[in-house]
């Protein structure tokens, strides 16, 4: 059974939460700044649909991308050399989570919903909360959002309308934090998609020491701005 919290009420120890389904650890509370960056810092996030008492999520083990770790595969290596693209980081923070939210095939509704929208947005205005953008042809193409916490980028979720589209935003965010020594990328959940490009699962135990360690380290919280730029040539995996 899991604690229903409220509003002043803090997360239950991650040992708590259940392993069917896998990391639910609460329900309630709020979608506040404090709420969020809190949960953050404990390997903690919301996830439930519109209508519904807000849950709150620690799976075991949990999906991250080292930024070291990046594969680019030679297919993808080819589309990054085109330099068809142009990327850009929280121009359109909004649109990114309006894009991330549209239908997707054989999925019925989405947990991006105006309230998420709303609370994400708020954390956007005060700096934490980031989206890289993948611009074709002067259209939004693809891109991904998430949240920035001392040295870690926790990845909320992604989307493309041309083939590679967030994958391209994906490489560039990788390689632009680990520039900035950032330590990993939270994915939350398995993909294929995510293990392709070099994520891989750990024990919800090491996560949240590496977060005691990366989430402690000084805050940017400001407007992101990348200097890094696709090199002609790269490594293959």
């Amino acid at each position: 059974m899991i604690r229903v919290i409220s509003a002043n009420t803090p997360f239950p120890p991650l040992k708590e939460a259940l392993s069917e389904p896998n990391g639910l650890l609460a329900a309630g509370g709020d979608l506040s700044p404090e709420r969020l960056i809190s949960a953050y810092r404990q390997g903690i996030f919301p996830w439930f649909n519109q209508g519904e008492a807000i849950l709150w999520w620690s799976p075991d083990p949990r999906m991250v991308l080292f930024p070291q770790e990046l594969k680019i595969s030679r297919s993808l290596h080819k589309t990054l050399k085109k330099n068809h693209y142009h990327i850009q980081t929280d121009s359109a923070f909004m649109r990114v989570m309006q894009a991330c939210a549209a239908p997707r095939e054989k999925q019925t509704g989405t947990w991006i919903h105006p309230e998420m929208i709303a609370a994400y947005t708020t954390l956007h205005h005060l700096g934490i909360a980031h989206s890289v953008e993948t611009w074709i042809d002067g259209e939004l193409a693809g891109g991904l959002y998430g949240v920035a916490i001392g040295k870690v980028f926790f990845g909320e979720s992604m989307f493309s309308r041309v083939p590679d589209a967030s994958k391209i935003a994906l490489v560039y965010l990788a390689k632009q934090l680990e520039s900035w020594h950032y330590g990993l990328i939270d994915c939350q959940m398995k993909t294929a998609h995510l293990m392709s490009m070099g994520a891989r699962a750990i024990p919800r135990a090491e996560f949240s020491e590496s977060l005691n360690q990366l989430t402690t380290q000084p805050e940017q919280n400001r407007k992101w701005q990348f200097d890094f730029s696709y090199p002609q040539q790269a490594e293959q995996p």
